[in-house]
């Protein structure tokens, strides 16, 4: 059995509560470090590197939107407007007042949760679509003040462009520098959220996702907790925000359109609500799904199609494969792709034994 579960006893409430109670995870946990930390810089090229990059950024915005939705059960179809709030933020404190990153990546943060908790006030009166279509309208109010008030936006088309993270007065330009600035926020993101989940505030969470009229009955602030849900999500979504607008050396309202909400809240279904492990399992699979697409067609692709008709073809079956995986994932499993693993792990749990 690979667990190796017996004889592990916890003989404190600290080790109980660890996150890694057993030795195996601990291992993994260990393994995984020198994966990301030591291997993948040594022996991936920048493409490679560029694709991980990406995943990380959207791991921290999908773990931002779980809280919301997962957790707490508070439908949001804006959450690409919280990430613009929090790119724009950072832009400007960059370009306008020459700020450090560790300076404009929180502020966009907390810019964005602000805009969040204002968005979120419907919350205590209103759930399920009706809260969607206010999340909605949001994200809509949203882009059009980013668009018409050239003080946020930088005038023509909405673009600032935004000098690379520095460090010690060191420039952060290639992919494998860049890799290790957004692994740090991405493993903070995760740890952060892991403990969240395990507090106080993440068992409220919890308990007003389940069951809303019976949280409050036992004591539970739900109008509180919910636009604590809704600051510290878009606080995530910020900071993913000012992850994208440093990686790409700019900020553009056209990367948090309504499409990217839709993308987001595609990674948490295929990955699984309510679950850390999903986030990351989801954000992976949305994000490197179109790649794959796009290597497929473009090998067999031309055998059924001319070169014109490829690109438009392309796009549209990325369009196609995300709906029905979404409609396959809530029909048949929707714990997603964390309950496909739980069921891994938990038939090598007994293997090999059937019980």
């Amino acid at each position: 059995m690979f667990h190796r579960e017996s004889g592990t006893f916890k003989t404190t409430y600290a080790g109980d509560m660890a996150l890694y109670p057993l030795p195996v995870a601990r291992g993994t946990v260990i393994a995984l470090f020198v994966l990301f930390v030591v291997v993948a810089p040594l022996l991936l090229a920048d493409y490679y590197l560029s694709i991980i990059n990406l995943v990380m950024i959207s791991i921290v915005g999908a773990l931002g939107l779980n809280i919301l939705v997962g957790y707490t059960g508070q439908i949001s179809i804006g959450h690409a407007a919280f990430m613009s709030v929090g790119a724009y933020t950072a832009a400007n404190l960059a370009v306008r007042l020459d700020l450090p990153f560790w300076v404009t990546l929180p502020a966009g943060g907390l810019m964005a949760a602000l805009v969040g908790a204002v968005v979120g006030i419907p919350s205590l009166r209103i759930k399920g679509l009706y809260l969607a279509i206010a999340t909605l309208a949001g994200q809509l109010i949203i882009e059009w003040t980013i668009n018409h008030v050239p003080w946020i936006s930088g005038g023509t088309q909405a673009s600032i462009q935004v000098p690379r993270p520095s460090l010690f007065g060191y420039e952060l330009k290639t992919q494998g520098q860049l890799y290790f600035f957004v692994l740090f926020f991405c493993v903070l993101a995760i740890v952060a959220t892991l403990n969240l989940v395990r507090s106080r505030i993440g068992r409220a969470f919890v308990a007003i996702r389940d069951q809303d009229i019976a949280a409050e009955i036992i004591g539970i602030d739900i109008f509180r907790y919910k636009l604590i849900a809704f600051a510290i999500s878009s606080f995530y979504a910020g900071v993913c925000g000012v992850l994208y607008t440093y990686y790409f050396g700019i900020a553009n309202y056209e990367n948090f359109q309504l499409g990217v909400s839709i993308d987001f809240l595609a990674m948490i279904i295929i990955g699984g609500l309510g679950s850390v492990l999903g986030s990351i399992l989801g954000a992976a699979f949305v994000a490197l799904l179109p790649l794959v697409i796009r290597t497929v067609m473009e090998t067999v692709g031309p055998l059924f199609f001319t070169a014109s008709e490829l690109p438009g073809i392309i796009s549209s079956l990325r369009l196609v494969i995300f709906g029905a995986l979404i409609i396959v994932f809530l029909v048949l499993e929707p714990e997603g792709l964390n309950r496909l693993w739980r069921n891994v792990r938990n038939y090598f749990r007994v293997w090999p034994f059937s019980y």
